[in-house]
């Protein structure tokens, strides 16, 4: 099976890279994808850039050129749930865009006519997810991602999304990869690790927590492809 591996920073796919020793590099459309074989597997793996419009352009080409059939995605997300704490791992059951608007014609935020305001994971991928999980001891739970092309450190943008939307977290990159692998019918999976938490007092080194939560994802992806 050909399966997609999708990040949005290079430090998010860089630890999946080092599974590898056979790796060929296609350069295509403004980015570099990397060609693996693993197991029964092809995987193409690659991180799209920061932004909706970037992971969009990644997605379409993993899906379309590389021939994917299924695509995982990976990366860090500010957590809106406060329960949710920095380190914790959650996986999107849907998406949805939180600056989407177009309120003014008498619709919901989020929606476009012909499209729909959320849009929902892969079952099956999910439960792989939390089968791997358990089989880590790792925590993982469910819930709703916001994206928006706009790094959110307003508490009250924050309430407002959580509001709107029922959201635990938010991010740049899944519901745009979302729409994309949902109009192609194409399964996929989308996990953050939470990097900021919703009071937004939390004191850590960033850089630390990124490469930490890049190894933890790239074990828990391979673990995926694994039992897919």
């Amino acid at each position: 099976m050909k399966i997609a591996i999708l990040g949005a920073m290079q430090e998010e796919v860089e630890p999946l890279l080092a599974y590898f020793k056979n790796i060929k590099e296609i350069k295509l459309a403004g980015n570099i994808y990397y060609l693996a074989d693993y197991k029964n597997h092809q995987l193409v793996i690659a991180y799209s850039k920061i932004g909706k419009v970037f992971a969009s352009l990644s997605a379409t080409m993993m899906l379309e050129h590389f021939g994917a059939e299924i695509l995982l995605f990976s990366g860090v997300a500010g957590g809106i749930n406060k329960n949710l704490k920095i380190g914790d791992l959650i996986y999107a059951t849907k998406l949805a865009q939180h600056d989407l608007d177009i309120t003014a014609f008498g619709h919901p935020f989020g929606y476009v006519p012909e499209g729909k305001v959320f849009v929902e994971t892969d079952n099956k991928l999910n439960q792989i997810a939390k089968d791997v999980a358990d089989e880590l001891s790792l925590k993982l739970q469910g819930g709703v991602i916001a994206t928006g092309d706009q790094f959110v450190n307003s508490n009250e943008r924050k309430e407002w999304i959580e509001k709107t939307f029922n959201a635990d977290a938010l991010e740049m990159e899944g519901a745009s990869v979302a729409v994309v692998c949902d109009s192609m019918n194409i399964p996929f999976f989308v996990l953050r690790a939470i990097s900021d938490e919703a009071d937004g007092n939390a004191d850590f080194d960033f850089d630390t927590f990124l490469d930490s939560s890049a190894k933890i994802s790239a074990d828990f992806l391979i673990k995926m492809v694994d039992k897919i």
